[in-house]
C-alpha cells in the first residue's frame, strides 16, 4: 500500500501563503574545508590559528555523525556552539511530503527557502532499497532544460540549478529518515560502517542535467566521497548525463565517479528526437569522449542507459546497431522499461521484446541487465520526477492509473 505523509512545518506553510519568515543564515554544509575555515574567521568566531581544528570538529559533526543542530555537538563549548548558532545554520530542508511505494521505493519532496530576488523552490529525491545495497537518485537542478520526449521531468521547465548544499542536503536528509547516522549517544568515533548502510550508492540521475550544474554537483560528490566524512566510495557513485560532451571528460579527471550515458538511440535522427541535446553534441562526439574517459576500463565500465519504447528503439536491428555503436567501449547496457506519465504518447515495449532485445545485447557480449521498475506508483521511477510545485491533478493520477492497469504495471 502507498503511504503518503505530510511533513509540511508551519513555518513553511506560512511562505506558501506569502508570509514573511526569518532570513536564512548562510549554511555551512556544502563548504570545502578552507571554504569553512574562512567562514569562521570572517565571522569572528575563531582565530586563524584555531580555524582548521574547529573545521575539523565541525567535519565531523556533519558528514560522520549527521547533526543538524550546533546544540548537538558536545565536544564544542556552549558559548561556542552559541556563536556557531547565530552566524551558520546546520538544518536540513523542509520535507514537503514523504511517499513510500508499495515496494518500499520512498519519495521525498524537499522544500529550499529562496536565493535572493528568487522564491522557494521544490525537488524530489528517490531512495530504492535492494537487497545489499540502497540506491539513492539525487537531483541537481530544478527542472531541465533538456525536453526529452519521452521524460516526464523534462516537461517542466528549468528553474534554477541546485547549489552544493542542496545537492548534498538531499543525501543527508534520506540518510536521517533511513536512520543511517549512528546514534548521538555512541562513542565520539563511532561511524557507519561501509557494509551494512541503507544509503550504499548514490546515482545523479534525479532532475536536471547534471553537467549544466558541474561545479556544485563536483563539490558536492568530492564532500559525500571525502574519507573522514560521508566517505562513499567513488565506484559507488555515478554520474547521468544526456550527453553534455565538452564536461565528460572533466567529470572522469576533476571528480572520479562512474559515468552512465542516458542514450536511448543508435543514430542520430532517431536520437534528436528523443534526446534533442544530439543535436548540439551528436552521436559521434559523444561516443569519442565516451571512449576518452579518464579510468574507462573493464573495471570501471560506462553504463549506457536505453529506454525500450514500443516500436520505436525496440527492434533488433536497433539492437545490433547498438551493439556496433558501442564495439570496443568497456560497457553495461541498463534496458530501462519505460515508464508512463500523464500526457505521454510512447508505450512500453511488450516484455517479451526486451526480453529478445537483452538476449541478444548478452550474446554479443555486453552486460545488458532489465532494470526493474521501481516505486511506479507514486511517480518515482526513472523519467517520473516531477516538482511537485506542478502537482498531478485528479484526473491525471488516474489517467496514469489506466495506463499502469494496461500495461500489467509492467
Amino acid at each position: 500500500m502507498t503511504l503518503t505523509l505530510d511533513l509540511t512545518t508551519p513555518d513553511a506553510r506560512d511562505a506558501r501563503r506569502g508570509k514573511s519568515i526569518p532570513a536564512e543564515k548562510p549554511s555551512l554544509i556544502g563548504l570545502t574545508r578552507s571554504e569553512m575555515a574562512e567562514a569562521l574567521v570572517s565571522a569572528g568566531i575563531v582565530p586563524e590559528r584555531q580555524a582548521k581544528m574547529r573545521v575539523q570538529q565541525l567535519w565531523h559533526w556533519l558528514y560522520v555523525r549527521g547533526v543538524s543542530d550546533f546544540g548537538h555537538m558536545f565536544n564544542i563549548s556552549k558559548d561556542l556552539r552559541a556563536m556557531l548558532g547565530r552566524h551558520f545554520t546546520v538544518a536540513r530542508p523542509e520535507i514537503v511530503e514523504e511517499q513510500v511505494s508499495n515496494d518500499g521505493t520512498r519519495k521525498w519532496l524537499f522544500r529550499f527557502p529562496a536565493r535572493g530576488a528568487g522564491r522557494p523552490v521544490e525537488i524530489e529525491t528517490v531512495y530504492i532499497p535492494e537487497e545489499g545495497r540502497g540506491t539513492l537518485c539525487i537531483s541537481s537542478q530544478v527542472g531541465c532544460t533538456l525536453t526529452c520526449s519521452f521524460c516526464h521531468t523534462g516537461t517542466q521547465k528549468l528553474v534554477r540549478n541546485l547549489t552544493t548544499e542542496e545537492i548534498l542536503a538531499q543525501l543527508l536528509t534520506a540518510r536521517d529518515r533511513l536512520g543511517d547516522f549512528p546514534d548521538r549517544d555512541t562513542p565520539d568515533g563511532a561511524i557507519v560502517p561501509a557494509e551494512g548502510r541503507k544509503v550504499s550508492n548514490i546515482v545523479m540521475m534525479g532532475m536536471g542535467e547534471p553537467l549544466y550544474n558541474f561545479e556544485a554537483v563536483k563539490k558536492a560528490l568530492l564532500i559525500a566521497s571525502d574519507g573522514d566524512g560521508l566517505s562513499l566510495s567513488k565506484r559507488r557513485i555515478t554520474l547521468s548525463t544526456s550527453g553534455v560532451v565538452p564536461e565528460i571528460a572533466r567529470t572522469g579527471a576533476e571528480i572520479g565517479v562512474m559515468l552512465a550515458i542516458s542514450l536511448h538511440a543508435t543514430n542520430d535522427d532517431l536520437r534528436d528526437l528523443l534526446v534533442p541535446i544530439n543535436k548540439k553534441y551528436p552521436l559521434r562526439e559523444l561516443m569519442a569522449a565516451c571512449r576518452a574517459y579518464p579510468g574507462l576500463s573493464n573495471a570501471r565500465r560506462i553504463t549506457f542507459e536505453y529506454v525500450m519504447l514500443k516500436d520505436v528503439n525496440d527492434s533488433l536491428d536497433d539492437a545490433r546497431a547498438l551493439v556496433a555503436l558501442l564495439k570496443g567501449i568497456p560497457a553495461k547496457i541498463n534496458l530501462i522499461p519505460f515508464n508512463p506519465w500523464p500526457g505521454t504518447n510512447y508505450q512500453c515495449s511488450d516484455w517479451e521484446t526486451i526480453e529478445r532485445f537483452a538476449d541478444f545485447i548478452n550474446n554479443a557480449g555486453f552486460a545488458s541487465p532489465i532494470r526493474t521498475p521501481r516505486g511506479r506508483d507514486i511517480l518515482a521511477a526513472c523519467g517520473q520526477l516531477k516538482s511537485e510545485s506542478e502537482r498531478m491533478r485528479k484526473t491525471e493520477r488516474l489517467a496514469l492509473e489506466a495506463m499502469m492497469i494496461a500495461g500489467h504495471g509492467e
